[in-house]
């Protein structure tokens, strides 16, 4: 799968709403904020187009995303963190978030700023299983 420079994809064996549910459940039990679920199909559908499913979690923890924000200020562009999960040509549903060690390098951000980030890939991945 080719992906944007920066982005990490992973495929899925689960629909879109199966995975961002069950990421959105990992989240939150180790409690990640869940700040919105935009179902980018759903409103395409809406507005009388069609497009594959795709859904946007966005979450985060203030605690870890606000020393990064203090380090970077441009970094809030990308925080909180975002998963998209999307269904492709094919019909292979795929996981795809900023890889944190680009962000890292995108805003010259200290390993000590980033350790709060670090285990989000982890949890993000926990949902393909």
């Amino acid at each position: 799968m080719n992906s944007a420079e920066g982005i990490i994809s992973k495929s899925s064996k689960y629909s879109v709403p199966e995975l961002m549910h069950g990421l959105e459940t990992i989240l939150t039990a180790k409690g990640v904020k869940i700040f919105a679920l935009v179902d980018h199909s759903g409103e395409a559908e809406k507005a009388g187009l069609k497009m594959p499913p795709a859904q946007l979690l966005i979450f985060g923890n203030p605690k870890g995303g606000t020393p990064v924000m203090l380090a970077a200020p441009p970094s809030a562009i990308d925080l909180p963190w975002k998963a998209l999960a999307w269904q492709d040509a094919s019909g292979q549903v795929w996981l795809s978030y900023n890889d944190p060690a680009h962000f890292q390098r995108r805003f010259g951000l200290s390993d000590d700023v980033m350790k709060p980030l670090a285990g989000l890939s982890a949890l993000i991945e926990q949902a393909l299983l």
